[in-house]
């Protein structure tokens, strides 16, 4: 008896010396150079584009990782389940995935630091009833398993006993969204910044209330007593706060989806499909490196696709051109549509052209918009007041602050071009970027129309633009005169 307690002993210290032993989740990062984050695959998180991987927390996790010192190693999923086993495995060091904080996911998992807020909604689609709480609900309400939406309603029930809801792990957030689209499901849970992209390109989804309101988002570790990592994050969560690296990145990827307009959205997706096919090829033509669609976006901005747009300061055309920009790049009749978009995509090229090399895209494409808008001279004004004020010239989460400051004396008297509506500017930016990647998802859904370039629309007849009557253009001339910085 004595021998086996004698064993027993032994065995119980050599586990407590391998414990001891046993490296920081911090030092077997730092050993293998490489953090493993997960994430669930999607539009706020992590996508794949053109120009590679995007997403919100894709770039977040990427400063951590450059923080800590390691490559990052993403690991994108497609459902909640397989993500928490995973870093329960210990086959994840980090999730930072929008997740929101709730006591019942505290009992299992460590949250760090809180970096935004969210609220959840309950949508339906327009055109049904709206439902203004829990009683109103008359069909199906479906949400994704294990998600932060249904440990509200886990939580909620607690005050609606009649609530009932089906979970699901086949269908994504998007996935579910769409669902309500096509009364496949009558109701749905989503946060709200993913709800702001989504509606982009599906205005007939409607929110009927909140179901929560200022959630606050962290990253997920595991609760194993390891504090190693978890030290780490509280300084650089508190850095890229304090440096404004935080609000670059919301700028950057829910900025310009705050507002939403209803009316507005469905008459852009119908233009998309009745009007845009008219334009189309000869914004493809002329687009040279610029994205044809962000030239298109720019163009319905400017006059909702219409060739014979005028606005009462003179400006003219389907992109909305000044007599002395339309002479400078060659157009002779601003009433011509193919000319006209020819002009306004040199014209925007040339505005690129003028942002200083070093601001990297898709920056120099919001400055060069918002200088379309109101002259790179004026822009250029709020890049000084923005480096005067502490913050970054070259970076447009900053500038976009200051801009609207170009309308109060205090700031105007001080600047070389003097009082601009910097704060239509902003909004002018922000409306083109929603048109764009509404624009972006229709066109890579195969939602539009796709004419051949090869033929061209048939605008019949081209009018004179000074007497609106029909001309011969190549006999046009333009005689007013303007600076280019102020188109």
């Amino acid at each position: 008896m004595q021998k086996l307690l004698a064993i027993f002993s032994l065995v119980l210290m050599l586990c407590a010396c391998d414990m001891q032993q046993q490296p920081s989740q911090l030092a077997q990062i730092k050993a293998q150079n490489k953090i493993r984050i997960g994430t669930l695959a999607g539009a706020s998180n992590y996508y794949q584009a053109p120009q590679g991987v995007q997403g919100f927390e894709y770039e977040l996790a990427q400063e951590f990782a450059d923080y800590v010192g390691v490559e990052l190693e993403m690991v994108p999923f497609f459902n909640l389940s397989d993500m928490f086993a995973r870093l329960e495995s210990g086959d994840l060091d980090v999730i930072a995935s929008g997740l929101t904080y709730n006591t019942i996911r505290a009992q299992h998992y460590r949250f760090g630091p809180t970096y935004r807020t969210i609220s959840q909604k309950l949508v339906y689609k327009q055109g049904h009833v709206r439902p203004r709480e829990f009683a109103d609900l008359t069909g199906n309400l479906t949400v994704l398993a294990k998600s932060s939406h249904s440990l509200a309603l886990q939580q909620l029930k607690q005050l609606h006993p009649n609530l009932t809801w089906h979970e699901t792990e086949d269908m994504d957030e998007e996935e579910l969204l769409q669902a309500v689209i096509d009364n496949e499901i009558d109701y749905t849970l989503a946060d709200s910044h993913t709800l702001s992209l989504f509606r982009r390109y599906h205005p007939n989804l409607s929110i009927g209330f909140s179901v929560t309101r200022n959630d606050p988002i962290a990253w997920l570790l595991r609760k194993d007593g390891d504090d190693s990592l978890y030290a780490l994050m509280v300084p650089f969560f508190g850095e890229v706060k304090q440096n404004n690296q935080l609000y670059v990145l919301e700028e950057k990827y829910f900025g310009h989806v705050r507002q939403f307009n209803y009316v507005n959205t469905l008459a852009y997706i119908e233009a998309i499909k009745e009007t845009l096919p008219k334009y189309q090829p000869w914004f493809e033509q002329y687009a040279g490196n610029i994205d044809w669609r962000l030239l298109a976006a720019l163009s319905y901005q400017e006059s909702m696709w219409n060739p014979k747009a005028k606005s009462p300061t003179g400006v003219r055309g389907i992109m909305m051109l000044t007599q002395a920009t339309a002479k400078q790049v060659g157009v002779t009749n601003r009433l011509a549509p193919e000319q006209n978009i020819k002009g306004g995509a040199e014209y925007l090229a040339q505005l690129i052209s003028w942002i200083p090399e070093r601001i990297p895209q898709p920056d120099r494409t919001w400055f060069a918009l918002a200088s379309y808008n109101v002259g790179w001279g004026h822009v250029n004004d709020a890049r000084i007041i923005t480096e005067q004020e502490g913050a970054s010239p070259d970076k447009w989460a900053d500038v976009k602050k200051r801009l609207p400051l170009l309308i109060k004396k205090r700031y105007y008297r001080q600047t070389k071009y003097g009082y601009a509506r910097g704060d239509v500017a902003v909004k002018y930016v922000d409306n083109i970027r929603r048109y764009y990647d509404a624009l972006v998802w229709l066109d890579e859904n195969d939602a539009i129309a796709n004419p051949s370039t090869e033929e061209k629309p048939v605008i019949s007849p081209e009018l004179d633009e000074n007497t609106a009557q029909p001309a011969d253009t190549q006999q046009q001339t333009s005689s007013e005169q303007q600076k280019p910085d102020n188109n």
